[in-house]
């Protein structure tokens, strides 16, 4: 949902839409007697996003050259009022992105999502027009949990934003995702987390563990997986 709200802000298709933003998800899952859990419904989706000055902001005023988007030129338009533009993030976005989702059962994420019945928020606070370094003071290291799994996955608690490959709060992080990706798709297990780590100045990890939440596959351990990584 957050890459589509700036694909649709970058192409024009949402021109009113402006930098700063965030998405929020809830899914229903059922647990397999294996382990492994299938995605049911989607319970909640809330969506805040920066946004001009509903029926004010003119498009050349918005998109003036001044950055990656082009100047534009064409004929003027006015933003559209709040409830049009809570519609068209709907439209453009929520369906959209869920639309270009695949599950593993061949259906899209579209299969699992009732308006009706989903608790969707969008821009539940109302107008969001002043964003960013304006409307907050700038950290780094913020919102570590909704930059990986949200309440899904465990967490080392280092963040990702301003640090480079050296840093292992960053690469192992990534690595870790990898080796547990690697796991499931491997048929080695249904579920599983990958543990790192480090000291400062040493390389090589210090430790490393695997849990795979009782969903190993065929004969092989958790122990034995742990080994393979």
């Amino acid at each position: 949902l957050g890459k589509t709200l700036t694909d649709v802000r970058k192409d024009g298709t949402l021109w009113w839409l402006r930098p700063d933003g965030k998405t929020q998800v809830t899914i229903k899952y059922k647990q397999h007697t294996d382990g492994s859990v299938e995605p049911l419904s989607i319970h909640t989706i809330v969506i805040s996003t920066q946004h001009a000055e509903p029926l004010k902001a003119k498009r050349t005023v918005e998109q003036p050259g001044t950055d990656f988007r082009g100047k534009y030129t064409g004929p003027e338009m006015l933003a559209p009022s709040m409830e049009e533009m809570n519609e068209l993030i709907h439209e453009k976005v929520i369906v959209a992105t869920l639309d270009s989702i695949k599950l593993k059962n061949g259906n899209t994420a579209l299969s699992i999502y009732d308006r009706k019945s989903c608790n969707l928020h969008i821009n539940p606070s109302g107008k969001f027009i002043i964003g960013g370094p304006q409307g907050d003071a700038g950290l780094t290291g913020r919102k570590i949990i909704i930059d990986t799994y949200g309440g899904w996955g465990a967490h080392g608690g280092g963040a990702f934003s301003g640090k480079d490959p050296t840093k292992v709060d960053r690469s192992a992080a990534y690595a870790c995702r990898w080796m547990a990706k690697s796991v499931v798709k491997a048929g080695l297990a249904k579920r599983a987390c990958v543990q790192l780590s480090y000291a400062i100045g040493v390389a090589k990890p210090l430790s490393l563990f695997v849990e795979t939440y009782g969903t190993e596959q065929g004969d092989l351990s958790a122990a034995a997986i742990t080994d393979i990584v």
